[in-house]
């Protein structure tokens, strides 16, 4: 079992920044590819942005150039950094992590979950 426990989120005024993390723990952190997902009150849970095992990381549009996803494999740590925060960003935050080399969009790749830490972008 890999326990993740997310922490960082808060309320932030538009335009603002939060870096969200992600503790891991439970076994060896290196052999998972991570995710961090989002969920807004009645929406779906969406994928917001992936790092590999090895490194490399995808993300989707709307993350493109405002947040940067990071790993710590020493320290068994993933990180989202999110820069110029809009209204529409005020979702609950996931971390997740599965057992393969590449990016996952779906949440059904991906085998454990953390409980969630809330982002509230408001003025």
């Amino acid at each position: 079992q890999l326990q993740l426990v997310e922490s960082g989120g808060g309320l932030v005024q538009p335009g603002g920044s939060l870096r969200l993390s992600c503790a891991a723990s439970g076994q060896p952190f290196s052999e998972y590819t991570m995710g961090w997902f989002s969920q807004a009150p009645g929406k779906e849970r969406q994928f917001v942005a992936g790092i590999a095992r090895i490194g490399g990381n995808y993300y989707i549009d709307s993350a493109k150039g405002r947040f940067r996803i990071s790993r710590d494999d020493a320290e068994n740590m993933v990180y989202l950094l999110m820069d110029s925060l809009k209204p529409e960003d005020t979702a609950v935050y996931f971390c997740a992590a599965r057992p393969a080399w590449h990016i996952s969009n779906l949440q059904s790749d991906y085998t454990y979950w953390g409980q969630g830490t809330q982002v509230t972008v408001s003025s």
